[in-house]
């Protein structure tokens, strides 16, 4: 059963979110948690409207950037399956990996007058990826939907390995 948007009491709105995700300032997306449980998350949303939307591009936020709202969905409910079990921890990071059968029924989304709703279900799970289906909606409008895969524990150095191949490998002497 989805829970009433708190933890404990605490109310699940932007602040809460902001600290729980990786993604701060402007990209923050997400304004609250409206419902959840272990499966599931609901989230709100109004920045699609903003004209200082970080992921504006021509004026214009393209209906593509909804999977960037799901995937921040999907991580507030790590946030929240990690509270919930086990008090206070950290989520696991994780990073989202694919983007599967994703529909857009809507062309862009800052010309959307009412809050979204970002849902995201937890449709499987092991011991190092979670696969979920997502869908952003206005009011009872589907607006997208799909399937995401994210994988958990992934280290972000920064760094990146070399490429394989003559230009890369160690051996092959650059002019």
């Amino acid at each position: 059963m989805l829970n009433v948007a708190t933890l404990r009491g605490q109310a699940l709105d932007r602040d809460w979110i902001a600290a729980r995700i990786p993604h701060q300032g402007s990209m923050c997306l997400l304004d609250a948690v409206l419902a959840w449980d272990a499966g599931h998350v609901l989230c709100a949303a109004r920045s699609h409207r903003s004209p200082a939307n970080p992921l504006r591009q021509y004026g214009r936020l393209g209906v593509a950037c909804g999977i960037e709202y799901a995937a921040q969905a999907m991580a507030v409910h790590g946030a929240l399956r990690a509270s919930g079990e086990t008090g206070d921890a950290a989520p696991r990071p994780g990073m989202l990996v694919s983007a599967r059968a994703v529909r857009w029924h809507v062309a862009r989304l800052d010309d959307i007058a009412a809050d979204l709703l970002v849902q995201a279900v937890c449709d499987g799970a092991d011991a190092q990826l979670l696969r979920y289906t997502f869908a952003l909606r206005a009011g009872k409008r589907l607006l997208m939907e799909g399937q995401a895969a994210v994988v958990l524990d992934v280290q972000t150095t920064g760094a990146r390995p070399p490429l394989p191949g003559p230009l890369h490998s160690p051996d092959h002497a650059q002019p």
